[in-house]
């Protein structure tokens, strides 16, 4: 039906690989509120091939220093969903990213995959977790598609040079593929680590403010290519100070989560 193929058009905006966004975009539902309505049952009914995951923490506490970053935090995602991470600077968003990684140990609490403690199974927990931070992991010998290809090796010794450069492609690089690492500007390094999401896939996405140096049309691509995570069933949860559209992404205020004054880290010692 044409229709019905405008709709998923519509819905899809950047999309180029046929995956609607998820959920349809607010844009989309205001438009065309029945067909938006129905996208997103359509949008749901798509990830019920894929087994039901969670990713949850419980009574987290960080510890940096001297000083508590946060106390008594609680976030659990499913499949599709996002996390918004919001506050100040020093309010925990990177720190919380960390800890969710398995890159920093919290100092109470715990996280959980399906239930079970993810120190069970600390490889597996790394698996299924690609962490984006500040800094780039750019090789800056190796040109991008070496780099991108190390990448994708990494995560599978099985996978082809075609991963890679359809990342490439994603990601607007192709025409830089032979350009050395050390080359590149802020804003292509920048593309080029978010490459690395596509080039090894993983379900959870940790992403600690991954619009930093992109312009508005890279923006849009990144977009696209979380809403197409979610999608397939996977989560994301991410950090930024900027705007980025997250549709049906929930919110965490880090600055709620502040330790109240006059506590000291040597209550959890």
């Amino acid at each position: 039906m044409k229709v019905a193929r405008d709709a998923r058009a519509i819905a899809c905006g950047l999309n180029r690989t046929g995956f609607v966004a998820f959920p349809p975009t607010s844009a989309f539902r205001e438009c065309f509120p029945l067909a938006g309505a129905v996208v997103l049952l359509w949008c749901r009914a798509m990830t019920k091939g894929i087994p039901p995951s969670s990713f949850a923490g419980e009574k987290l506490v960080c510890i940096r220093g001297e000083r508590v970053v946060f106390t008594q935090l609680d976030f659990r995602l499913t499949n599709g969903e996002a996390l918004l991470l919001l506050g100040p600077n020093g309010s925990g968003k990177s720190s919380l990213l960390r800890v969710m990684a398995g890159l920093l140990k919290p100092a109470d609490g715990h996280l959980a995959w399906n239930g079970a403690p993810v120190t069970d199974d600390r490889e597996g927990h790394s698996a299924r977790i690609h962490y984006v931070g500040h800094h780039d992991a750019i090789k800056p010998v190796l040109s991008v598609l070496e780099n991108l290809r190390f990448w994708a090796r990494l995560h599978d010794p099985r996978t082809g040079d075609r991963t890679a450069v359809t990342a490439l492609e994603r990601m607007g690089l192709e025409r830089l593929a032979e350009v050395p690492g050390k080359m590149l500007s802020a804003g292509q390094k920048r593309r080029l680590n978010l490459a690395r999401l596509l080039a090894a896939p993983a379900p959870v996405w940790l992403l600690d403010e991954p619009s930093v140096a992109l312009d508005r049309a890279s923006v849009k691509v990144l977009e696209a290519v979380i809403a197409e995570h979610r999608a397939g069933g996977g989560m994301v949860a991410l950090s930024t100070h900027a705007d980025v559209d997250l549709s049906g992404a929930r919110e965490l205020h880090l600055d709620h989560f502040a330790a109240a004054p006059g506590v000291v880290t040597g209550i959890w010692a």
